[in-house]
């Protein structure tokens, strides 16, 4: 899935420049790698004066999620070969040096925890664990299988998440005397060829899903009877699909609405003040980016003392602080889950005022994390979405 594609970076600093500890031999090292632009800087510093001594921070920014997956995924051929003994001479594989914590989405957990790229989280090393809200917490527990099991091991630490959200024209909508607020403007007459679609089928059948008062998560697509015709309804309305230039024909006036992630979203916001945007009512698509452990992470990662934290626990303790979920959330514009379950007097008032950043709990309640489905109901969407698309 190609979320939030407008992941630019520009300016940004590599982080592993940012901090650096003693230069000693006995210095610990904690080496990460996570999405350019979802952690502030500033933490980092904060972070190493919690510890003492104090560790050296190498944390590399990577532009796109998707990176992050090829990277998992090549750090464990070397090792495969290795075991398989296919060894060639002078030529055998140099194992590279894996980081102790990266980013993944959500997304992608089905598919890391099949092909055994990232390993699991032990939960009495995570002190803060009972901070996180009950839907994020059941979204990283899983069996062998990447299937969401109540009974399932811990495979990742949610240190943000955001939703898909409508954004709008304020300027054209004027005209028309209301503006969107729920996924059933989608379907009104006077959005005909005028919206930009995410090119993803789980988005779209599922928005149509919850619009028609079902789940995003639905497994069996021919028990709705009046699906097929919704999304031929709403097809009709459509002027563009696309899950990277979605926004591009929203901010020319080409199109007056357009569905899209949230972090995208607010970029967009801050730079066209013709635009604004809402979380649908009803309630929509959320996503998380969780820190996992390589399956061959180093010594820093993991311990088998209990109770005992290392330096890859303590950072994901540290993220889930009250403190630092409010800057992770003021300053990526991504929200820190830990948020969901504070005091309202707590939140930072800029974040409370920030409905599309953080929806109210009415909302956040009523939405939902696309969860993995069976083949055969993957196929299911794939063939309805080719079907509508073909119209």
């Amino acid at each position: 899935m190609k979320r939030r594609a407008f992941l630019t970076g520009a300016g940004t600093l590599a982080l592993s420049q940012l901090v650096a500890g003693c230069q000693g031999s006995k210095t610990e090292i904690l080496n990460i790698r996570l999405l350019r632009n979802s952690i502030p800087p500033q933490l980092l510093n904060e972070f190493r004066n919690t510890i003492k001594p104090s560790p050296k921070l190498n944390f590399a920014p990577i532009p796109q999620l998707k990176e992050i997956l090829k990277s998992l995924e090549t750090w464990k051929k070397p090792a495969e070969i290795q075991n398989n003994k296919l060894k060639i001479p002078f030529l055998s594989p140099k194992q590279p040096e894996i980081p102790d914590l990266v980013t993944l989405g959500d997304y992608w957990l089905e598919s890391a925890i099949q092909q055994q790229l990232i390993q699991p989280i032990a939960l009495d090393k995570l002190k803060n664990w009972q901070q996180m809200p009950k839907q994020w917490q059941e979204l990283v527990q899983r069996n062998e299988q990447g299937q969401l099991d109540a009974a399932g091991k811990i495979w990742g630490a949610p240190y943000r998440w955001g939703s898909t959200v409508i954004a709008y024209r304020k300027d054209k909508f004027k005209s028309l005397g209301w503006t969107p607020t729920n996924w059933s403007d989608l379907w009104r007459e006077e959005c005909k060829g005028r919206i930009s679609l995410l090119d993803q089928p789980r988005e779209i059948i599922g928005l149509t899903l919850k619009h028609l008062g079902y789940s995003y998560n639905t497994t069996n697509l021919d028990e709705i009877k009046n699906l097929k015709d919704a999304l031929k309804k709403l097809h009709q309305n459509v002027k563009l699909y696309s899950s990277d230039t979605y926004l591009q024909p929203l901010i020319l006036g080409d199109t007056w609405l357009a569905v899209g992630w949230s972090t995208d979203v607010l970029k967009a916001i801050k730079s066209e003040p013709k635009i604004a945007a809402v979380v649908p009512q009803s309630g929509t698509a959320l996503w998380a980016d969780v820190w996992v452990r390589p399956k061959l992470a180093s010594a820093n990662s993991t311990s088998d003392t209990p109770n005992l934290q290392t330096l890859a626990d303590q950072w994901i303790d540290f993220c889930w602080q009250p403190k630092s979920a409010s800057a992770i959330s003021i300053f990526t514009e991504a929200v820190s889950p830990v948020l969901i379950n504070m005091d309202g007097n707590d939140i930072p008032k800029d974040l409370v005022k920030n409905q599309l950043l953080l929806p109210n709990k009415q909302i956040i309640q009523k939405s939902e994390f696309l969860h993995p489905l069976s083949k055969a109901t993957e196929q299911q969407y794939l063939s309805l979405w080719q079907e509508i698309r073909n119209i």
